[in-house]
């Protein structure tokens, strides 16, 4: 009786491979008619046999399974989950199929996703870009563009999730790009790689070549996070973002930039203006941060420690004009309280007197604001907001030549 038992277990196991096998080739037979709703439905009945199915066939039901699912890519996202779940599970057997289907599903992803970009339908353009990622992770550049189409139409719940992600990764984005200028238009054009622009040249239209390296998307992408968890109202979660980045990076002042400027956002002026110093430290020659510090010791009353600021912006960049307009504009505000004790005045002797000390002190003003405002039209023509202030200070301050010129081109910039 035992023998028999073991040549009729046998007899059954066999049969069973044998139906597996039969099951398996119909779910070919229906992909291959595209009828991929029947295969999903024969490979369900199949997924209860796989704990005792040779290796060989589990590879062909993986890959069949992921066939179907990705349904030559009329696939829903879950669908395409599963199926790429499933691909990932394909060894032995069937590896090389795996990686053609692997290859047509990148190659589909990222055209649907290119298409879709040309669009400006970003969510889809994004899920796509994810999804070729997904395929082939060695592609860290699709997972970057994923996130960033994904922040492009506000889905920033599932953009984080991808940058904090290309965060872990340590993506830095830095790559190679070949260039040459195209002889016809004379622009500089960036080509997929160094062999075609090689044949370009070679080919007379193209002259120049050269390469560069591109900069780092690492920065960008933590502010990216910082920004978000800011939105959200997690501002620890934001500052956490910044300050690990910082801790990797201890030198990078684009970083240490960052984080003064998400300070700032949060409220925290005096962090911001300390982050300020220790970065003018580390680069005393940038213009802009002489200029923050400026703006932050305007906004704190001390004006004498801001006209230090400015200046040494101006110093730094003669045609910086944002600190020459605040330079005029914080000027300026120094004949508010002037015009005030003017307008309370009586008519006394000793009230006229202080009246006439007051108008040659806001004279003064008037005369310390002119050079800064003359500076930012020569870098700027048509700002009109600093024509009009220098035509009505020259006008204030007698400078009757400069005021007519200064009329007519303030009339010509479209102003009364």
């Amino acid at each position: 009786m035992k023998k028999q038992f073991i040549v009729a277990l046998a007899i059954m196991v066999t049969t069973f491979g044998f139906a597996q096998k039969k099951e398996l080739k119909e779910v070919e037979k229906a992909i291959k008619n595209n009828n991929f709703a029947e295969a999903k439905s024969i490979l369900s009945q199949v997924e209860p046999m796989l704990s005792t199915m040779d290796d060989k066939y589990k590879a062909q039901y993986y890959y069949l399974n992921a066939e179907a699912l990705y349904a030559n890519g009329s696939a829903s996202n879950d669908d395409v989950t599963k199926a790429l779940k499933s691909i990932g599970l394909v060894e032995g057997d069937y590896v090389e199929e795996s990686a053609e289907l692997k290859k047509t599903m990148i190659q589909s992803f990222v055209k649907k996703g290119n298409d879709a970009y040309e669009l400006k339908d970003y969510s889809v353009a994004s899920k796509n870009f994810e999804n070729a990622y997904r395929v082939s992770t060695k592609d860290t550049l699709y997972l970057y563009y994923a996130a960033v189409t994904a922040s492009g139409v506000q889905e920033f719940d599932r953009s984080l999730v991808l940058l904090e992600e290309l965060d872990d990764l340590g993506y830095t984005g830095i790559e190679t790009e070949y260039f040459a200028t195209n002889k016809d238009t004379g622009e500089e054009e960036v080509f997929q790689s160094k062999s075609i622009r090689d044949i370009s040249v070679r080919g007379g239209t193209y002259v120049k070549p050269g390469q560069r390296t591109t900069e780092s998307k690492s920065e960008e992408i933590v502010k990216s996070i910082a920004s978000i968890y800011k939105n959200k109202g997690e501002n620890d979660k934001a500052l956490n973002a910044i300050s690990k980045a910082r801790k990797a990076n201890p030198e990078d002042l684009n970083l240490l930039i960052s984080e003064a400027n998400l300070y700032f956002e949060l409220g925290n002026h005096e962090k911001f203006k300390e982050l300020l110093k220790e970065a003018t430290l580390k680069d005393p020659n940038n213009p802009e941060l002489q200029f923050n510090l400026g703006v932050m010791t305007q906004e704190s009353g001390d004006f004498e420690a801001a006209k230090k600021y400015y200046d040494k912006a101006i110093e730094l960049d003669p045609n910086y004009t944002n600190a020459q307009i605040n330079m005029a504009a914080m000027i300026l505000d120094k004949e508010k309280p002037l015009i005030e004790e003017m307008n309370n005045l009586g008519s006394s002797s000793a009230d006229n007197k202080r009246y006439d000390e007051l108008k040659l002190q806001r004279t003064q003003i008037y005369k310390d604001a002119i050079p800064y405002l003359e500076a930012v039209l020569k870098t700027d023509e048509k700002n009109i907001d600093a024509a009009k202030t220098l035509m009505n200070i020259y006008s204030a301050t007698g400078f009757t030549d400069k005021y007519k010129a200064m009329k007519v081109k303030v009339e010509s910039l479209g102003g009364n």
